[in-house]
């Protein structure tokens, strides 16, 4: 289908190198019984879990359609096995999760029923031989093992569903703007904040596909622009792991962890319209000051018309979700405002998506490194026996005793 694109596939494959990071060998198996023997972690949701993961564990979780971001993080994470609850491929749409893990080596066993989640206690030592999973000798989950047929087989099945996925998306779109449509005219109501974005470029920066390598790939503009850092949720984690302080936090707080709200960035949170705020409490808890944004849409929308309504003159996009694959993954509704925040904000937006695969320099560090030092030393053999070396020598010297006056001048 189009909107997957050829380069994610080719993602998929290109995956294939974290597998020699993953604790395959270290597998902690018992010598008298077969299967792996780890502990096991488990959460309804996955990204709580990733927070809390080791090398090695069992990853229990409850999550139907295993997106590709969620499934990175199991990798990431280096888990040793994955078991489900329910269905990680229920056909609603060919989500990329299942393939990512089987493309690393990682176990996947589906469908093991919501069960697991009373039999088992986080951080208990559990045994997962193929489809069972025991725990002190017992059995107790039984599933469904996949391989990569199986998951290949599923996602083949799973492509005829996506005409009826865009239509439904396709209504909800042109429901939420008939019933939100004042958010294109009148916007949102900005809290009063110590940062200002007027007149200056703002990065916007989520969780999302790539977002790691589009960030690499930003540098340059980061260095020379210096736009102000707006993180959504746990886009915060992300700029800190880049080497990157945020300017401002927006979002629930449910997905960003502690340390990133201590870093000193204004923290605005995101509530209903009703003023509800479910992420507030956290905050307040940690003894944080914050600000509340009541607005409809995503957290990821929130930020962007934040950055839009205070004068920002370009805003540039980092993990954000615009594809249809990405909205499904996402798996809300709610996320057809997005279509309106586009609308809203027009060409002042820039989506960095895949930056990082736009150009890739074909020549290594290295290559350039030794091309340096090539001419380095050409440079002074040619200066060594030219004529006009004593010459250059001595205005090179000349230079140098002046920069050493004007320097003790200043001390």
């Amino acid at each position: 289908m189009a909107f997957f694109g050829s380069g994610i596939w080719q993602d998929c494959f290109a995956m294939k190198a974290l597998s020699r990071k993953l604790p395959g060998a270290g597998r902690s198996r018992s010598q008298d019984l077969p299967g792996i023997s780890a502990t096991a972690r488990l959460d309804h949701r996955t990204k709580n879990l990733t927070k809390r993961l080791q090398p090695g564990d069992i990853a229990i979780i409850d999550h139907a359609d295993l997106d590709r971001v969620s499934a990175e993080a199991l990798i990431s994470r280096e888990v040793s096995a994955v078991v489900n609850a329910t269905l990680s491929i229920s056909g609603r749409y060919p989500n990329l999760g299942p393939q990512l893990l089987m493309e690393v080596g990682i176990p996947l066993v589906d469908e093991v029923g919501p069960e697991v989640f009373e039999r088992v206690s986080d951080g208990q030592r559990v045994r997962l031989d193929g489809e069972t999973l025991y725990a002190g000798g017992d059995v107790v989950a039984k599933g469904t093992v996949h391989d990569a047929k199986s998951v290949a087989a599923a996602m083949e099945e799973a492509k005829a569903g996506l005409a009826d996925q865009l239509k439904a998306f396709a209504a909800n779109t042109i429901e939420y703007i008939s019933r939100d449509a004042e958010l294109l005219i009148d916007g949102i109501r900005v809290p009063e904040l110590r940062t200002s974005l007027e007149g200056r470029h703002v990065l916007v920066v989520a969780r999302g596909y790539r977002h790691r390598d589009d960030l690499q790939a930003l540098r340059a503009y980061i260095r020379e622009f210096k736009p102000v850092m707006m993180a959504v949720d746990g886009g915060a984690n992300a700029l800190l792991e880049a080497g990157y302080k945020p300017n401002l936090i927006v979002g629930d707080m449910d997905s960003v962890s502690d340390k990133a709200l201590y870093c000193g960035a204004e923290l605005v949170v995101h509530a209903y319209p009703n003023g509800v705020a479910p992420g507030l409490a956290r905050v307040q808890d940690l003894g944080l000051e914050s600000v509340l944004c009541p607005a409809t849409g995503t957290s990821e929308d929130l930020a962007v018309l934040l950055a839009d309504e205070m004068g920002a003159t370009l805003i540039v996009v980092v993990g954000m979700r615009f594809s249809m694959a990405e909205f499904l993954d996402k798996g809300r509704s709610g996320m057809a405002s997005a279509v309106l925040t586009r609308m809203k904000v027009g060409d002042k937006i820039v989506d960095a998506k895949g930056v990082s695969r736009l150009y890739r320099s074909r020549i290594s560090a290295w290559a350039l490194i030794v091309l340096v030092l090539a001419a380095s030393v050409a440079l002074l053999v040619a200066l060594a026996f030219s004529p006009v070396s004593p010459v250059l020598s001595t205005f090179l010297a000349a230079k140098w005793n002046d920069l050493v006056y004007w320097l003790t001048g200043l001390l």
